[in-house]
């Protein structure tokens, strides 16, 4: 066991796990003031109810060793996961540093699907919702691409830090709970702007920030490959932050704040599949290209098609995470990585369709089952909030509380 891997480790825990109040921030700002406080309790709540869940069994799910759906029920409740190396997944650190780190992604991979139907879902359908998705979506897709005898890793899928089990994943289901749960009232009339700009620019800092943990750490060691994890996520994230300034100015005029940071988190969001297999330069081209796809996205075919996803969830995790994903099937360099696979670009297309089978039954399946949750949890409790309680704000009709009081 390695006391500096293992410390490494425990620290990128802790950097992904301040991505999710990160994110409140990011997305709480974005919502109508009426409605932040809902949007960061949704997001510390799964801090709360998947960190438990994964303890008692999203955990097994989820890395158990097995070639079924799941990983099985062997480590339920942490069973046998102790304090020893486990050399399958991290020779040098402890089983539950290894464990730990990745229940952070757990945590903030359901929370990136706030975006798709905030301002609009009770929270006792949103408690329901998210733990059936964690345990039936997250879990099995984790099993496939990362675990031991999952059927994707076996077939030879990268996916370095998550573009595929967490942004793809996630991106989906927020086009599908968009889709079904229905536009926001008048909000073609009143377009929602903004009601915080200091806040978006306060949560993106903190993602780009714990970023480096979620992708420098998936080295699970402090050795080379994370720090070339470490330089492409923050040169990928500047040419996306660059790339998307420059598309707005040229397209409207001016650029803006929150297409600065709407382009970084982009870029981060690229990157993450590709951070540990490719070099700066593909980076670099990973970030610039990735902005002008979740540009058109949000900005093109989101008006078009007419779907209220509030905060561009799908827009931007999805849509880049698949770029990401697809990017690394054709940068990929063993040069950069001897574990990876060399990409269409080094002599090997193979990559590049197993990238594109990978993320194609990643979309299919978090499509599908997450249909199927919704409409469990409609019947069960409901999932949108009455109109009365929509105007009135989910900050006062479902937590009695004000994130302002304007003393007179």
């Amino acid at each position: 066991m390695n006391t500096g891997d293992t410390a490494w480790v425990l620290i990128s825990a802790a950097l992904v796990l301040l991505m999710t109040p990160g994110l409140a921030f990011f997305y709480g700002g974005m919502v109508r003031k009426k409605n932040i406080l809902s949007v960061l309790m949704q997001c510390f709540i799964i801090m709360c109810l998947v960190g438990v869940q994964w303890v008692l069994c999203g955990y097994s799910l989820s890395f158990a060793p097995g070639k079924g759906f799941w990983g099985g029920f062997a480590w339920m409740g942490l069973n046998g996961v102790g304090f020893e190396p486990y050399a399958a997944y991290a020779g040098t650190i402890p089983h539950q540093a290894f464990m730990i780190f990745q229940a952070m992604f757990a945590i903030i991979t359901p929370a990136l699907i706030i975006g798709a139907f905030a301002e609009r879902m009770k929270f006792s359908a949103f408690l329901i919702f998210i733990l059936l998705w964690s345990t039936f979506v997250y879990d099995p897709v984790c099993h496939w691409v990362w675990g031991i005898g999952g059927w994707l890793r076996a077939l030879g899928a990268l996916d370095f830090a998550g573009g595929t089990v967490v942004h793809v994943n996630a991106g989906i289901a927020a086009l599908v709970t968009a889709l079904i749960i229905g536009k926001r009232k008048h909000v073609e009339k009143n377009v929602p702007v903004p009601h915080n700009m200091p806040f978006v620019a306060l949560g993106t800092g903190l993602l780009w920030f714990g970023w480096f943990g979620f992708n420098a750490g998936s080295a699970l060691a402090a050795n080379g490959l994370a720090v070339n994890a470490f330089v492409v996520t923050t040169t990928a994230a500047s040419a996306a932050g660059l790339s998307w300034a420059l598309i707005e100015w040229m397209r409207n005029g001016k650029p803006t704040l929150l297409g600065v940071c709407s382009g970084a988190v982009a870029g981060l969001v690229a990157i993450t599949p590709a951070a540990g297999f490719v070099s700066v330069v593909p980076a670099i081209v990973i970030g610039l290209l990735v902005s002008v796809f979740c540009y058109t996205a949000v900005s093109v075919i989101k008006p078009a098609l007419g779907y209220d996803d509030s905060l561009d969830a799908f827009g931007v995790h999805c849509v880049g995470g698949i770029w990401g994903a697809l990017a690394t099937g054709l940068f990929a360099s063993k040069a950069v990585n001897p574990a990876g696979a060399d990409g269409a670009f080094f002599g090997n297309p193979r990559l590049f369709l197993v990238q594109l089978i990978a993320v194609g039954i990643t979309i299919v399946y978090s499509f599908i089952v997450t249909i199927v949750i919704y409409k469990v949890v409609d019947a069960l409790v409901g999932v949108r909030v009455g109109e009365k309680e929509e105007s009135l704000g989910l900050d006062l009709s479902q937590h009695h509380e004000r994130a302002y009081t304007v003393l007179e």
